[in-house]
């Protein structure tokens, strides 16, 4: 978790279906719409600033200690590559595997039949109490709404997670720090205001607020009977789960409960240790610039009086096979969640990660989202164009993602969508009309001349600062040079050294 010393209240709010998962509770503006709160907060830009360039300068100090940072990319790039063309084969091993160590291994297509095996496994313990540790494949089936809707209280236990929890209608801003939209004076403020037994002489200092917190949290933890987490990594070749995090509530979370129930999308799958090695250095110095995790897990199964004598996996599609099918979209799935590609995304960095629903953020959110759930929603389509092209995304990516082409690509799938569209939009509309004008020089030169004349009018002082009808979209966040009086072709006529006309 990361406190930033600057005060910042700025956040947007909303909630987004997960991909594949049908209409959401309230359906999420484009990423344009979305995003104009945070970027009119100059306090919370600042915040981020702050945030995501402390953690660019700890991963660039850390990768820079290895001489073979880029060959240990190029492995995992490799045995992501794989793994995911043979994955059929890794489920079934790593099914036998879990099955063998006393684990029962679920399958779930979609989000929604996730829910349900989840929440039945749940009422099952008989228990109305779960212990939660954070987890984007958990944010993306909903989990919490439904395990509510069947009288389930969920407790989370990372610190932050409680932050978010205690501020009112607020969300995860980032996947490995979720409240990092939050500085710790506001941190401060909402311990004071919302966890009893807070002193009122608090003060805004990281040790005491964590303090604080573990008090609190761990009180939750000791009585309870059930646990649900996510999965950093699933060896197939042991049926072992891996949880990679640097708090510690998730290994009180894997060994305190009876039951464990782990849900993972089926892309965690790595064939064996010596596979694990090569992530288990990736991942600690491109998520947070560390050398190593502070607390790396692992469970294979259950073990009579040791740890929990019931685990549960639930294996997750929810897309994630149509991804596997694009020769070309394939490669998003190989992420390790390190989110490197957010703390050096410029859009990311002035945003946050509301603006890109509720569960996958920053320029791989706006990747998965779309390959996974489609581009039919305005939502989604948004997402491909919430980007620079800049390329530092893979630049930094430990599996070599280019994410770049993908938004490239997604974006082509877009607009391939809208031509099939009975009416087209109006922006597709323009741009026949554009096409059909450019295609002869005559009518191309005719648009030019009438175009110019009216662009001069609307320009004050040599620049446009707002162009009429759907063209104001691009003068809403920048001024147009006005057009020169003589264009360059008229200009290169006029030459005399020109024999004629070119």
């Amino acid at each position: 978790m990361i406190l930033s010393s600057e005060d910042s209240s700025g956040r947007t709010t909303g909630t987004s279906s997960g991909p594949g998962d049908g209409p959401s509770r309230r359906q999420q503006p484009k990423f344009a719409a979305a995003a104009r709160t945070a970027l009119a907060d100059t306090r919370l830009r600042a915040n981020l600033a702050g945030a995501t360039a402390a953690l660019r300068a700890r991963r660039a100090a850390a990768t820079a200690e290895l001489d073979d940072w880029d060959d240990l990319r190029e492995a995992g790039r490799a045995i992501k590559d794989q793994t995911l063309l043979n994955l059929d084969s890794y489920l079934e091993e790593l099914e036998r595997a879990v099955t063998e160590a006393g684990g029962v291994v679920h399958w779930a297509a979609d989000a929604a039949e996730a829910r349900r095996l989840v929440t039945r496994l749940v009422r099952g313990t008989g228990e109305s109490e779960v212990l939660k540790v954070r987890s984007s494949v958990l944010r993306e089936i909903r989990l919490d709404d439904a395990l509510e809707r069947a009288d389930v209280t969920v407790h989370e236990t990372g610190l932050g997670e409680l932050i978010v929890d205690l501020a009112e209608d607020d969300r995860p801003s980032h996947p490995l720090f979720p409240a990092l939209h939050r500085n710790r004076a506001e941190v401060r403020e909402l311990f004071a205001r919302g966890l009893p037994g807070a002193p009122a002489d608090l003060p805004a200092d990281p040790a005491a607020l964590a303090d604080t917190a573990r008090v609190r949290l761990r009180g939750r933890m000791l009585p309870a009977k059930v646990a649900i987490t996510g999965a950093s990594f699933l060896v197939a070749e042991t049926g072992t789960a891996v949880l990679v995090e640097s708090e510690g509530n998730g290994r009180m979370c894997l060994t305190l409960p009876d039951t464990l129930i782990t849900v993972a999308g089926i892309e965690k799958v790595v064939p064996a240790w010596a596979d694990l090695e090569v992530f288990l250095q990736l991942l600690p110095r491109s998520a947070a610039g560390e050398r190593m995790n502070a607390a790396t897990s692992t469970w294979s199964g259950v073990a009579p009086g040791d740890g929990p004598g019931a685990f549960h996996l639930v294996l997750l599609d929810n897309g994630r096979t149509s991804v596997l099918a694009d020769e070309a979209g394939r490669a998003a799935l190989r992420c390790i969640r390190c989110s490197a590609c957010l703390d050096v995304c410029p859009v990311y960095e002035r945003t946050g990660g509301h603006p890109y629903g509720a569960v996958h953020q920053g320029p791989i959110g706006a990747v998965l989202t779309p390959y996974m759930g489609g581009v039919e929603s305005a939502a989604n389509a948004s997402l491909p164009y919430a980007s620079t092209l800049c390329g530092a995304c893979s630049d930094v990516c430990p599996v070599k993602i280019d994410i770049p082409d993908l938004l490239v690509r997604l974006r082509g799938r877009v607009v391939e969508s809208r031509r099939r569209r009975p009416v087209p939009t109006p922006e597709l509309a323009m741009m026949r009309a554009l096409a059909w004008t450019m295609g002869e020089d005559r009518r191309y030169e005719a648009a030019l001349r009438r175009g110019t004349r009216w662009a001069r009018l609307l320009s004050r002082g040599g620049r446009i600062r707002r162009l009429p009808g759907l063209l104001g979209k691009w003068t809403d966040a920048r001024d147009v040079p006005a057009p020169p009086a003589q264009s360059f072709r008229s200009w290169w006529r006029s030459r005399p050294d020109v024999p004629g006309e070119r």
